[in-house]
């Protein structure tokens, strides 16, 4: 018993589905990544100006 051509087709086509979910999950997830450490750079920057902030009221308050 032979298996139809168009059988082989649509397993192929299932694991190359598969393969390019794979690698677009892994892409969204390194842009992601990218994203948050660029948000939380920006937050430790924000923070340390506040800090400077306060301590040179700090020093022209006393």
């Amino acid at each position: 018993m032979a298996i139809p051509i168009w059988v082989y087709a649509v397993v192929v086509g299932i694991v190359v589905s598969a393969l390019m979910a794979i690698k677009t999950g892994r892409e969204e997830r390194q842009l992601e990544m990218e994203h948050i450490e660029q948000e939380g750079e920006i937050y430790i920057k924000r923070l340390e100006r506040e800090k400077e902030r306060r301590d040179e009221e700090k020093a022209t308050g006393e």
